[in-house]
């Protein structure tokens, strides 16, 4: 093996090590990781479910940070960077204190084939295991019963929301999926569903495992109207607050997910009210509904399923008026895609499709056909580019200053435009 200096060698030597970028089951992975002797001494807190599980780690992290802990966050994958996988007291993890761990990995892998992803999560997770945290947030990446996280025991488990996506590996309907999700529950310890209708499969889990079930509409509540929210749950309640800084109208069911999740670990994790107040005033998260500021008006949204496009398109529907939206839209070949471009055709008069760099991704030529057999508009119109910064190029070239561009689809997408975009763009993902 050629000498591994730096996190880029190390993430290209994990590229080549498996054939596949996805291979469910916990042995290889778990078997590492006990060589390595991963364990955290710290409240662990890991999130599953199909939408939300961004926002809601960032949700987690930003209130405890304000509480004073010191907080490690795991989430995947990055727009821009690799560091941004793994935040330390909320900043990235600088690339070479990562280097130590991927070799740490190496070393205990003794020849086991594990995945891009299985490598580096356990490179992370042994970083965020000795930096002397108070809280570890972990987001499972694929499904969570056979995910790399799941190696770790949470003491609490969070499952947002519940819709189909990933069919190949976690089943064909929400029933599946969610068995799936509920791979993360532990007995005994706080499960913390937020998903409104969760699947039966959910409760059926949490209940034979004996976990300390906790769901939205009986365990814990919201309500608001226009100017402020409030929650409840066992034994707390949070009035009067705020809206989350993160946009969107689901996020109040992610948010309140996540002031369930530190109630149930309230005598291990203790949060104020202020510190809730300031949190969610405070949080940011990339690429989800994101409004970069000038003209014409950006909105970034890495929504890549139908679930997650039709909250996107409720969320451009109620920002009001635009003369005309246009759309930089690419996407991976496994997707369910002709039902995400039609929740979008109502809501886009120019669209600019984009081929990806991977090979996972559907071509922008494509994403063209399929647009035109179910356009019915003879207003809108399409064209195809090679890469995100080119669509994006193209789209301010024609959008007048009144005009509305959206950029969505896969993180490969937002990151593209994120990363060699416009400098405002590149400026609001440093602020962010």
């Amino acid at each position: 093996m050629p000498p591994m200096e730096t996190l880029q060698d190390w993430l290209a030597h994990c590229e080549r090590l498996h054939p596949a970028a996805i291979e469910m089951g916990l042995e290889r992975v778990g078997a590492v990781a006990g060589r390595m002797g991963l364990r955290f001494s710290c409240p662990v807190i890991t999130v599953a479910g199909t939408n939300g599980k961004g926002s809601t780690c960032a949700m987690l992290e930003a209130i405890a940070l304000q509480a004073g802990w010191r907080t490690g966050a795991y989430t995947s994958p990055h727009l821009v960077r690799f560091e941004e996988r793994c935040r330390l007291g909320g900043e990235a993890a600088q690339a070479e204190r990562l280097v130590p761990h991927f070799a740490r990995v190496e070393a205990a892998r003794q020849g086991t084939s594990l995945t891009y992803f299985e490598f580096t999560t356990l490179a992370i997770l042994g970083l965020m295991a000795e930096s002397d945290l108070d809280v570890a947030i972990l987001e499972v990446g694929l499904g969570g019963r056979l995910d790399a996280v799941n190696v770790i025991d949470p003491d609490c488990a969070v499952i947002t929301s519940i819709d189909l996506d990933h069919q190949a590996w976690l089943g064909d309907d929400r029933e599946s999926i969610g068995r799936e999700k509920a791979g993360i529950l532990r007995a005994g310890r706080p499960a913390v569903v937020s998903d409104p209708v969760p699947p039966r499969s959910v409760i059926d889990r949490a209940t034979e495992l004996g976990a300390d079930l906790w769901l939205l509409g009986r365990d814990f509540n919201f309500s608001g109207d226009k100017l402020q929210w409030g929650w409840a749950g066992r034994g707390r309640r949070y009035p009067g607050l705020a809206y989350p800084a993160l946009r969107g109208a689901n996020q109040l069911i992610n948010a309140s997910g996540v002031l369930a999740a530190l109630a149930a670990l309230r005598e291990r994790l203790p949060v104020t009210a202020q510190a809730v107040r300031n949190g969610l005033a405070m949080v940011e998260l990339p690429g989800r509904f994101q409004i970069v500021p000038g003209q014409p008006v950006l909105v970034l949204d890495v929504a890549h399923n139908p679930h997650s496009v039709a909250a996107l398109a409720a969320n451009l529907d109620a920002m009001g008026f635009y003369p005309t939206t246009h759309a930089v839209f690419g996407a991976m070949a496994d997707k369910d895609l002709d039902p995400m471009l039609g929740k979008m055709l109502p809501l886009v008069d120019r669209w600019y499709f984009t081929d990806l760099p991977t090979p996972r991704a559907e071509r922008a030529v494509q994403l063209h056909s399929r647009w035109q057999a179910l356009n019915t508009r003879r207003d809108a119109a399409a064209r195809t580019h090679d890469s995100p910064p080119a669509a994006l190029a193209a789209a301010m070239a024609a959008a007048d200053p009144a005009d509305r561009i959206l950029v969505f689809g896969s993180f490969f997408t937002v990151g593209g435009v994120l990363e060699a975009g416009l400098p405002r763009l590149q400026a609001q993902h440093l602020r962010t």
